[in-house]
């Protein structure tokens, strides 16, 4: 499967522990893959510093909205692409796509809204001007790639006609 080199990639493989009664990956266990994808965007915008160098200035997940449309199943290969869509001084949103890398099918969705976050202080803060800048580029570069029609999607009832 071919996907934007723009894009951040994650790569993972569905682990036993993760399936469910119904013989598939378990709904919380999609969300921890892309839980994984956010934490390696996040150390993309803040490279080469690791957690342990940021002095604390880290982020908060405050909303995420996951659309599941396709099941995975236990050894199954997942590719996860992350596209920055917004960013500002104190917080991000990302969307990330959940593909099923051996049949290259959309398994799920997941948008997700990231605050800046003082670990020491427990509080908001503001981004780290490096990596500031790096989540303005990358929202920058992004623009030019496609957004799937999940972006901005809210729960909802259709409208009977």
């Amino acid at each position: 499967m071919e996907t934007d080199p723009r894009l951040f990639t994650l790569e993972a493989v569905v682990r036993p522990e993760w399936i469910d009664e119904y013989g598939h990956l378990n709904m919380a266990y999609y969300v921890l893959i892309c839980d994984h994808a956010t934490a390696a965007f996040w150390d993309a915008m803040n490279a080469p510093r690791m957690q342990d160098e940021r002095g604390g200035a880290e982020y908060a997940v405050v909303e995420t909205h996951v659309n599941y449309l396709d099941e995975l199943r236990e050894g199954d290969p997942v590719l996860v692409t992350t596209q920055a869509l917004d960013a500002d001084a104190k917080r991000y949103r990302i969307f990330h796509s959940l593909y099923h890398a051996g049949k290259g099918a959309l398994s799920a969705t997941n948008e997700v809204m990231a605050l800046g976050f003082d670990l020491r202080t427990r509080a908001t803060m503001e981004f780290a001007p490096e990596a500031h800048e790096r989540l303005r580029r990358a929202v920058a570069d992004h623009a030019a790639v496609g957004r799937h029609r999940n972006v901005g999607r809210a729960i909802g009832r259709p409208r009977r006609r």
